[in-house]
């Protein structure tokens, strides 16, 4: 089935919905590029592409969290706020407050704070922010990897070096956190809690659901929860058997998970569509929107100029109803 189709709306003019990453021309042909004005949005639709890239991400989370905490003196990499309870249990037990757990949450937060202005950077020079984020993450996966090798495999964690690890470890998870939250659509891959509560709510929509429209989109959504799911516990597993056996220096799992999730964000097939939203000729926010959900996949929608010359908003209601019948058609 073919991701294009033509919207008509009066004589003498037309708009272009094309495939993600291609932006539209007047004339109603397809040129490569991102037209001045347009804002980037990665999106995670229905392909088999995203489920892989899903998937690595969660084992990523799953090994390196289950690795710190039995490495590191019970150190939550990417279950981050766990660490509070750590810190507050030590605090009441014997007093003492491992500088790994007072600072992780601290770490946490300035890093989600770069990575946002990391993204509206890039967003302004209409560069897409999944890749450099992915290969930022595995940059600092690689760091913690490097430094656990260089201290060897069973160390002090409350050492400087191994906190300074740790650190490392927790920046790379909040890459991370903050790279899904691009992902639209996309459950999170380090919080399970949050995960395992929609999964059961979507499994029983799916089942029970009032109408047949809500039980797909139910079913849908439990698929990418239980995915993540899936991969965060195979994560755990692979990861506690893999430092059992080799310490700190099974870091190298969630190291080559990072690297695949790049290569799974670099193929055309494994990365989240791109989105290229047209906005009005003023430069402002206020022209219309058209969401990929309304025609239920990605597009890119030119705007155009009708035969008067005055600047149209391609999203009403007739429009969107002409594609998606063309598109049901196509």
């Amino acid at each position: 089935m073919s991701e294009r189709a033509t919207v008509h709306s009066g004589e003498g003019s037309s708009a272009v919905c094309a495939e993600p990453g291609v932006a539209a021309s007047h004339s109603g042909s397809v040129d490569t590029g991102v037209i001045k004005g347009a804002a980037i949005v990665d999106w995670v639709d229905e392909s088999a592409g995203s489920k892989p890239l899903l998937f690595a991400l969660s084992l990523i989370a799953g090994s390196v969290d289950v690795i710190g905490f039995l490495g590191l003196g019970g150190l939550f990499i990417a279950h981050i706020t766990g660490n509070l309870v750590v810190l507050a249990a030590r605090l009441v037990g014997d007093g003492q407050a491992p500088v790994a757990h007072l600072i992780s949450v601290p770490v946490f937060v300035l890093v989600v704070t770069l990575v946002k202005l990391l993204v509206t950077g890039l967003e302004r020079m209409r560069i897409p922010s999944l890749l450099p984020l992915l290969l930022l993450q595995f940059a600092l996966l690689s760091a913690f990897l490097a430094t656990c090798i260089e201290n060897g495999p069973h160390v002090d964690p409350d050492s400087a070096n191994m906190v300074v690890a740790g650190m490392l470890g927790v920046s790379a998870m909040a890459v991370q956190n903050a790279l899904v939250q691009l992902l639209k659509g996309a459950p999170s891959t380090a919080v399970m809690t949050t995960n395992i509560t929609r999964f059961v709510a979507d499994l029983s929509e799916a089942l029970l659901g009032s109408s047949t429209g809500d039980r797909i989109n139910a079913r849908k959504r439990a698929q990418r929860a239980g995915l993540v799911i899936a991969g965060f516990f195979i994560g755990c597993a692979i990861g506690a058997a893999c430092e059992q056996a080799f310490g700190l220096w099974s870091i190298l799992l969630p190291a080559s998970g990072a690297l695949i999730a790049v290569v799974l964000g670099t193929g055309p097939r494994g990365r989240p569509k791109t989105i290229v939203d047209k906005r009005t000729s003023r430069g402002d926010d206020s022209g219309s929107i058209c969401p990929p959900s309304k025609l239920n996949f990605a597009f890119n929608l030119q705007f155009y100029k009708n035969k008067d010359g005055r600047q149209d908003a391609p999203c009403d209601d007739h429009r969107l109803a002409a594609a998606d019948e063309q598109f049901r058609l196509a």
